[in-house]
């Protein structure tokens, strides 16, 4: 890469030098992913009981898995965790770059992780419908945290400093 060579954009269509991928505005990493991670953590647990209710059995998820209180607390609790790391992660990539890379390896690891889970939970009284409710369930968090961070992160020029920095 040469001085001066640009590489992304910022959000008005203005070229950014690579090394100059920076957040606009105020970030805290604590502040940001206990956000991210609560509205996550809602669109999980909301899919996970409709999906429930329209099955006709409400709430059956949440009884296998420990009950509604002990389910809800848990699980509130790991996608707030989630949100942290996943911030701080992105934060961290705008200092190094290449740290984007090992974040998009640490969510394939956490999407095999889920996939396994999907499979004993299907073993485990959810049947067939455990892709449905756990595997679709995290991927609507996913989605969702996608969403929300992609809206104040420059993920894409992250992508190509990191792909310049090698």
């Amino acid at each position: 890469m040469h001085p001066g060579e640009t590489i992304s954009f910022d959000g008005a269509g203005v070229a950014l030098p690579a090394r100059a991928v920076a957040l606009r505005g105020e970030h805290d990493s604590v502040h940001e992913g206990v956000r991210i991670g609560l509205v996550a953590a809602t669109a999980i647990w909301a899919w996970i009981a409709v999906i429930d209710a329209v099955t006709g059995h409400p709430f059956r998820t949440f009884a296998l898995l420990g009950g509604i209180a002990a389910f809800t607390a848990v699980h509130y609790l790991l996608n707030v965790v989630y949100g942290i790391v996943v911030v701080s992660a992105v934060h961290a990539s705008v200092r190094a770059p290449s740290a984007i890379f090992g974040l998009g390896f640490v969510f394939l690891i956490f999407e095999f992780a889920f996939a396994f889970l999907t499979v004993g939970l299907s073993n485990e009284g959810l049947g067939d419908l455990a892709r449905l409710l756990i595997f679709g369930g995290n991927l609507v968090g996913v989605a969702v945290a996608f969403a929300m961070i992609a809206r104040r992160h420059p993920l894409l020029a992250l992508l190509h400093a990191a792909e310049h920095e090698r």
